[in-house]
């Protein structure tokens, strides 16, 4: 008598249930659902119903027309396939390069030198096709680029910032810690000062681009001073170990990762001299947050532009859905909201421009944004029915990505909190002190 083993007996079960089709490949979604367009044949931008092209100068709307190219036909038809996958599609890199967009608003080495509003816009519309992507370029650029820019020495620019202005290399910005996010001003890891340099011992989280970044900015607590300084550590430095997040819900194709640094020695030509205390991270911060703020807008118009689309060629009781009184409603009340995010995202950066932004003003700027982006993904996944829950449709895509967007550059309620630190002039952030009974 034979015995099976129970690993044998699962074979045999598995091709007891398993029906002949079983593993056969999923239909094309032309043939499954004819009867609308997925997003990796990207609709055309029909969002800006109030006309705001008209606000920007003509270089910004080339930087508009010239990214929106090259998101439709480069990246759209492959999105969904990666962002499935959890993968970085690496091999768009120097696609996304030769947009010319790298560095935003950096002047010299090579970096486009934009207007704060031609860097939004450039963002909006990466976003608008593939937030996962926009997240890529603005870790690198208004984060990554942007210290080494205002924080770093001459020397660090001119060795630096060319490389990565072309995205010939990448970088990556670590503040956050396991036990420090919102209060980031508490980071444990720490620099001490040794000869010819510094040794940084510690750990980070949820660093987007991580993973591959040729270049690390990493803040640390110095420990003689108690202040928090920055460093450009490199790529496979002996002690440091990057190890990928797995299993998120959102920005799947971005790559995140926890960082350990053990026993790592940087250099003093690669500390970053511009960054002696945790307030110098306010001048990235306050750039950065105006920027993640023009995602979830360029997240909106490519929802509101898929809805739109979908509704005129999708038919239901013989007539298309956008024929429904319901779903015109729904439709309107997402252009109104992409309206005044688009006017609050452009304000904020004519108030950038001319010196008056204040890190409230910038703080409600991202959580009002966000806050009304994920209305409208919630108004989008309702328009498109049961396609609402596929990725291949781009919203439900955009569902999940705008999760960690409406966390990161501070979440909504901490965001709340700065903006109402500074009308009311109280802090609030720490709990009060427990009173004696």
């Amino acid at each position: 008598m034979t015995v099976l083993s129970s690993a044998d007996r699962e074979i045999i079960t598995e091709k007891k249930v398993k029906s002949s089709y079983f593993d056969l490949p999923p239909m094309d979604m032309s043939v499954a659902f004819p009867q609308a367009t997925p997003a990796s044949t990207f609709p055309p931008c029909t969002s800006d119903y109030y006309h705001f092209n008209d606000l920007l100068t003509p270089e910004e709307q080339a930087v508009r027309k010239r990214v929106r190219e090259c998101m439709e036909k480069e990246v759209a038809p492959i999105m969904t396939e990666y962002w499935e996958k959890a993968e970085f599609p690496f091999h768009i890199i120097p696609k996304l390069g030769a947009m010319g967009v790298t560095g935003g608003s950096i002047k010299g080495y090579g970096c486009p030198g934009f207007s704060i509003t031609a860097n939004a816009i450039a963002t909006a519309e990466i976003a608008r096709v593939d937030a996962s992507c926009s997240t890529f370029v603005l870790v690198h650029s208004s984060l990554g680029m942007l210290t080494i820019a205002l924080c770093g020495s001459e020397a660090q620019k001119q060795k630096y910032l060319p490389s990565l202005a072309k995205l010939d290399t990448v970088t990556c910005w670590a503040l956050t810690e396991p036990d420090n996010g919102s209060d980031a001003s508490g980071l444990m890891t720490t620099a001490k000062k040794v000869d010819g340099g510094w040794i940084i011992e510690g750990q980070k989280r949820w660093i987007g681009n991580s993973t591959f970044a040729d270049l690390l900015i990493i803040f640390a607590r110095n420990t003689t001073s108690n202040q928090i300084n920055g460093f450009i550590v490199k790529k496979d430095a002996p002690g440091l170990k990057v190890t990928k997040i797995p299993n998120k819900i959102g920005l799947r194709m971005v790559q995140n990762g926890d960082i350990v640094l053990q026993n790592v020695f940087v250099p003093d030509e690669d500390r970053l001299p511009g960054v002696n205390s945790f307030k110098d991270t306010s001048k990235v911060l306050a750039v950065s947050r105006v920027m993640v703020a023009w995602q979830p807008i360029g997240i909106s118009m490519g929802i509101y532009d898929m809805c739109h689309r979908y509704l005129k060629e999708r038919k239901q009781f013989g007539a298309p859905l956008a024929a429904f009184q319901i779903n015109q409603q729904k439709l309107v009340k997402m252009l109104g909201d992409v309206q005044a995010m688009f006017l609050m995202g452009w304000r904020l950066c004519k108030l950038y421009e001319s010196g008056q932004m204040t890190p409230g003003q910038a703080s409600l700027g991202k959580a009002w944004i966000t806050s009304k982006a994920r209305e409208t993904a919630s108004l989008g996944r309702e328009l498109l029915g049961g396609n609402g829950i596929l990725a291949d449709f781009l919203v439900a895509k955009a569902f999940c990505d705008l999760e960690p967007i409406y966390t990161y550059e501070g979440t909504y309620d901490i965001n709340t909190l700065v903006t109402g630190r500074e009308v009311t002039g109280i802090a609030s952030f720490k709990p009060a002190s427990r009173s004696r009974l």
